[in-house]
């Protein structure tokens, strides 16, 4: 079963192995990172940053828990991605941006699907937030379907919205409100 749960300083080390073995599976998808980032203490860095953001109710980066081995198998559990609202914001917007990321060793088997319907549950429920908002490489047909399959509608592309793999690149937006599925 795939759950969610914050994302601790105590998940560094296993972050670390996470992100270095999916480095370049990940690299047309993120940000550039410097060599720091894939360390532990280059992540022990981000997730104390983190736990800051949490506790001032601005972000919650929280990780993808999934079973070990198979994705789908029982027994011990392992993280295979980490899923985020950061730009929470409050007062008449009650909002925030989604961005998730698997490991590829996870890759399709529904992983994706499964965090942003608990991340969903997350924003909804006990964060009380109204929109969610999403984007996609306009190439990533496989983030646009899990977006799609929990309730996102496209909205249209942010053209060189976020710089990826060192380029300004055109996004294709997608928002889901807190009573869409309500008639």
């Amino acid at each position: 079963m795939i759950q969610i749960r914050p994302a601790v300083i105590a998940d560094a080390a296993e972050l670390s192995r996470l992100y270095t073995e999916n480095r370049e599976f990940l690299r047309p998808w993120e940000p550039v990172r410097d060599e720091t980032f894939f360390t532990k203490d280059g992540q022990e860095a981000r997730l104390a940053i983190g736990e800051a953001a949490r506790a001032a109710g601005i972000e919650n980066r929280c990780v993808i828990v999934a079973p070990s081995g198979e994705v789908d198998a029982g027994g011990p559990s392992e993280i295979v991605g980490m899923i985020s609202l950061t730009a929470i914001e409050r007062g008449p917007v009650q909002g925030a941006h989604l961005g998730y990321w698997v490991a590829q060793s996870a890759n399709g088997r529904g992983v994706g699907s499964a965090a942003v319907a608990a991340v969903l549950d997350l924003a909804f429920g006990e964060l009380g937030l109204h929109r969610l908002e999403a984007g996609t490489l306009l190439h990533n047909a496989g983030s646009q379907k899990v977006l799609l399959r929990n309730g996102f509608e496209e909205i249209g592309v942010a053209r060189r919205y976020i710089r990826i793999a060192g380029q300004w690149q055109d996004h294709l937006l997608f928002q889901r409100l807190a009573h869409d599925d309500e008639s």
